[in-house]
C-alpha cells in the first residue's frame, strides 16, 4: 500500500482565497480586518512564523500589524499592549507568539486571559477554551481547525470513527480531542488522548482509524504503531539533523501502511495559517455585525 499525500498547500491556498473574498465584502461594508502579532523576544523559529502571517494578512487584504518586545520585557508593559489593542475599533485579532523566550518573567497565561475574548483568535483565553469544551466555540484554535478541514476537505469521514490524538497541548492535542469528540455534523468521533507518558502507546495508536501525532519528537510514530488503512496527520515540525523539516511520522515508513498521510512540511503547516486568517476574518465579521445591530437599533 502506498498512501495518498494529504496537499495542505494546496487545500490552504483554497481556504486563503475564500477569506480575501469575505475580506472584500468586509470592504464593501467599510471594514477592514486588522490582525496584530505580539511577539516578545527575537527568537529565529518565531520571527519567521510571525512573518508568515504578516504576508498571509496582508495578502488577504488585511491590515496587519506587528508589536515587538525584548526577551526581558516586563508583564505590565506587554498588557499594556494589549489593553491598548482591545480598544481600538481596528484590530479584530490579537494573538502572543508562543513559546515566549526562557529567559521571559512573563507567564504567558497572564497575556492570553488580558485579550479581549472576542479578539482572542488563537481561541487560547479561557473562556474561548471553556466554550470549546462546552461544545460552542467562539474560535477554534488555528491548528486543531486546521486538522479538521483537511479530513473534511479530503473526503475522510470523521464521524463514528476511532480517532487517537498523540500530544496533550493546550495548542493542538487537548483542544483538538475535544473538537473531534463534539456531537456536530462531521465531527462526532470517538477519541483517545495519549502522550509520551502513555503506557504501551503502540497498542493505543494501532487502534486508530484516524491517528493525529503532536508529540512534538521528531520520528515518534513508526510504521508498526499504524494500523494498515488508517489516515495519519502529522502535526509535528521538528529540525532533523541536516536542518532540513521532519515531522513526529516515520514517513518513510508510515507512507507504506497508511490509506492517507500529511507530510512534512506541506501538510498541517500551511493549514494553521490559513485558519488564523479565517478566525481573523470571522472576527471582523462580528465586530461589524455588532456595529450594525447598535446602528439600527
Amino acid at each position: 500500500m502506498t498512501a495518498t499525500i494529504i496537499d495542505g498547500k494546496k487545500i490552504a491556498a483554497e481556504i486563503r482565497s475564500e477569506v480575501a473574498e469575505r475580506v472584500r465584502r468586509l470592504a464593501a461594508r467599510g471594514v477592514t480586518p486588522g490582525f496584530v502579532d505580539l511577539l516578545i523576544g527575537d527568537d529565529p523559529a518565531s520571527k519567521l512564523y510571525v512573518g508568515m502571517k504578516y504576508r498571509a494578512a496582508t495578502e488577504a487584504g488585511m491590515a496587519a500589524f506587528d508589536h515587538l518586545l525584548p526577551a526581558g520585557a516586563p508583564a505590565k508593559e506587554a498588557l499594556t499592549i494589549i489593553e491598548k489593542l482591545n480598544a481600538d475599533p481596528h484590530v479584530h485579532g490579537v494573538i502572543v507568539q508562543s513559546p515566549l523566550p526562557p529567559e521571559s518573567p512573563i507567564d504567558i497565561l497572564d497575556l492570553q486571559e488580558a485579550i479581549d475574548p472576542e479578539k482572542d483568535v488563537d481561541g487560547l483565553h479561557p473562556l474561548n477554551q471553556g466554550r470549546l469544551a462546552m461544545g460552542r466555540p467562539r474560535f477554534v484554535p488555528a491548528t486543531p481547525a486546521g486538522v479538521v478541514e483537511l479530513l473534511h476537505r479530503e473526503g475522510i469521514e470523521v464521524e463514528g470513527r476511532r480517532v487517537v490524538v498523540v500530544g496533550r497541548s493546550s495548542l493542538v492535542g487537548r483542544p483538538l480531542s475535544t473538537l473531534l469528540s463534539l456531537k456536530a455534523p462531521g465531527l462526532n468521533a470517538t477519541v483517545t488522548l495519549c502522550h509520551t507518558g502513555t503506557r504501551d502507546l503502540a497498542l493505543e495508536t494501532r487502534k486508530a482509524e484516524i491517528l493525529v501525532v503532536a508529540a512534538g519528537i521528531p520520528k515518534a510514530v513508526t510504521a508498526d504503531m499504524v494500523t494498515p488503512g488508517a489516515v495519519v496527520i502529522d502535526v509535528g515540525t521538528n529540525k532533523g539533523p541536516d536542518g532540513k523539516l521532519v515531522g513526529d511520522v516515520d514517513f518513510d515508513q508510515v507512507s507504506k501502511v497508511a490509506a492517507a498521510i500529511t507530510p512534512v512540511p506541506g501538510g498541517v503547516g500551511p493549514m494553521t495559517v490559513a485558519m488564523l486568517m479565517a478566525n481573523v476574518a470571522t472576527a471582523a465579521e462580528r465586530a461589524a455585525d455588532r456595529t450594525a445591530d447598535r446602528t439600527s437599533a
